[in-house]
């Protein structure tokens, strides 16, 4: 897991102290280890192990079953209903707590979670955010959120409903992509100033600084 050091937060917080100077706009940068703990993925993915039990037991040849009995229980031997239950029951729950718990491990949770859902999650947990540490704290409603979850590798911008009604999302690409790619080679604190920079520069051209400009939200990232 990537961390930020003393001079990641203070490159961050310079870079939005210089981006807000052009632009009537307040920027919030926030970085999160992750952005859920997909404990229903590892859920889904035991209840799914325990349903291909009685799959896969209905795919071995009957040779096979009548060979194991035969070397288990005796030749001749024969298992009542309750038994063949019984040892379906036991296959089940195995199949369920040895995935289940295997995928306790977040590292090999993560891995296996659908980027789809990383997605959704990252962007629902970057609304929320915004919401709480954005949404009317600025007169001119001018906030915007860069929130990054490291986990994932995957960020967001939030815009509050001035720079929404002027900037179309798709123009946020390049800052993203400075962003994500930072991230992926292992510098996150230069990724979000980069991405900072960014933002800052298309903001002035469509939120340009006004002459009454206060700045209303602290500069420094929130780290969760």
């Amino acid at each position: 897991m990537v961390s930020f050091t003393d001079e990641d937060r203070a490159r961050i917080a310079a870079a939005v102290a210089e981006a807000e100077r052009g632009t009537d706009a307040e920027i919030v940068t926030i970085v999160a280890p992750k952005s859920d703990a997909y404990h229903d993925v590892g859920l889904h993915y035991a209840v799914l192990a325990m349903l291909l039990v009685p799959v896969g037991l209905g795919l071995v040849p009957q040779a096979w079953i009548d060979w194991a009995v035969a070397h288990i229980l005796g030749w001749g031997a024969t298992l009542t209903r309750g038994e063949v239950m019984l040892y379906l029951f036991v296959k089940l729950a195995l199949a369920f707590l040895i995935v289940r718990y295997a995928l306790a491990w977040m590292p090999l949770r993560m891995a296996l979670t659908p980027h789809a859902t990383k997605t959704r999650r990252v962007r629902r947990r970057a609304t929320e955010l915004f919401k709480a540490a954005c949404l009317g704290r600025t007169n001119r409603k001018t906030a915007i959120l860069l929130y990054l979850s490291i986990a994932e590798r995957r960020a967001e911008i939030v815009a509050d409903e001035t720079i929404h009604s002027k900037v179309d999302p798709s123009q946020w690409g390049e800052a993203m992509a400075a962003l994500v790619t930072e991230v992926k080679a292992g510098r996150p604190g230069e990724g979000m100033a980069q991405a900072v920079e960014r933002i800052g520069r298309l903001l002035a051209e469509h939120v340009p600084a006004l002459q009454d400009n206060p700045n209303e939200i602290p500069d420094g990232v929130i780290e969760l």
